[in-house]
């Protein structure tokens, strides 16, 4: 932390988050605690462990590659892995208790080919997202038989409501899914889980579902009224140095012109470390004030237009809270999961429990 650039994780909110909405949708059996992307930038092992104690009982990640790093430090619980594995690499799956998605028949196929008894899977459905999943009815009831006849494991099934804010469309997913699977004894299956953090808030549990997964919602980043979670990512740097400029530009191609005096201060963070040039023209917070990002943003350093109430030394709050977090979004045109995840690894994490 040489620079005093870092970014800063409350995990007592990020338990708090989880037992807050595990609390408030009581009715589900397993809750998968999405961890995919570093958990979604908040980095190291700790937060993995806050949203155990808070209550999820199984983990979601991308890549076996995730599911592996965890591996190394939490035994016990299981993982399902959300992408696709390359079947010369399944032995660690079984290995190491990590469930695998099955998402087409030519996969199942090539899977099957393999001694892998055991091995848990979860079925993946595809609703509508078109990503990855079971579009045909007569794949997927095909592929249940074959799973049922073979000595894997069939753990559950899933699919992913992409739009659940649109009522329409998230009916018309539900209702894909129940005619998809109408040939399959949905009771039979362990697990069955169809809802992110936001499509369970939105929609009316069904009888069959008895798993959900929590994604970005452990973050506090949703947008509710009823309930209250905390911010859980922060991100700070420091004033460097300050530059008295007048009938001059600042930075790169000379896009930030000053004609009257102004006070321009030098943050020791850039687009190397997530903070990309766009963000350029938004505010970052020093002493509770706003100043704006001006000039083309470096690959390590970036300027602030500033006042006499800034000193060398001062800390800037790049990422402030989840309000901050949304205002940013919105700048950048993206999501608030875009403006956490691309924070890179060589801004260090500072983990805090209070």
């Amino acid at each position: 932390m040489y620079r005093h650039s870092y970014v800063e994780i409350n995990l007592s909110n990020i338990k708090h988050n989880v037992e807050t909405f595990i609390k408030k949708y009581n009715k589900y059996q397993y809750y998968f605690g999405v961890v995919k992307a570093d958990s979604y930038g908040h980095n190291d092992i700790l937060p993995v462990k806050s949203i155990i104690e808070g209550g999820c009982n199984y983990l979601a990640v991308s890549s076996l590659d995730e599911a592996l790093e965890i591996r190394k430090q939490i035994k016990d619980i299981p993982i399902l892995c959300l992408g696709i594995i390359n079947v010369e690499y399944l032995y660690l799956c079984l290995e190491k208790n990590i469930t695998v998605t099955i998402s087409n028949l030519e996969y199942l196929e090539e899977l099957l080919k393999n001694n892998l008894k055991g091995l848990k899977v979860h079925i993946k459905v595809d609703t509508g997202m078109n990503r990855l999943g079971f579009k045909k009815e007569e794949n997927l009831t095909k592929a249940f038989k074959l799973i049922k006849e073979s000595d894997l494991e069939l753990e559950g099934i899933y699919t992913h409501i992409y739009d659940p804010m649109n009522e329409a469309n998230t009916d018309n997913q539900i209702k894909s899914f129940e005619q998809l699977t109408k040939n399959i004894d949905l009771k039979s299956i362990k697990i069955v889980h169809l809802t992110a953090s936001d499509a369970t808030m939105q929609i009316k549990k069904k009888d069959y579902m008895n798993g959900c997964r929590l994604g970005i919602v452990m973050y506090g980043l949703m947008d509710t009224k009823d309930i209250n979670y905390l911010p859980t990512f922060k991100l700070y740097s420091e004033v460097i140095q300050i530059n008295e400029v007048e009938n001059e530009t600042v930075g790169y191609s000379g896009k930030y012109k000053v004609h009257e005096k102004e006070k321009i201060g030098v943050v020791c963070i850039g687009y190397a470390d997530g903070i990309i040039r766009k963000n350029t023209g938004r505010y970052v917070y020093i002493n509770d004030t706003s100043y704006k990002i001006v000039g083309n943003i470096c690959m390590d350093m970036l300027f602030i237009k500033i006042d006499d109430n800034v000193e060398v030394g001062d800390k800037v709050e790049i990422i402030r809270d989840n309000k901050h977090i949304e205002e940013i979004a919105h700048h950048l045109d993206t999501i608030t999961y875009e403006v956490i995840t691309s924070i890179g690894k060589r801004v260090p994490r500072i983990y805090i429990t209070k």
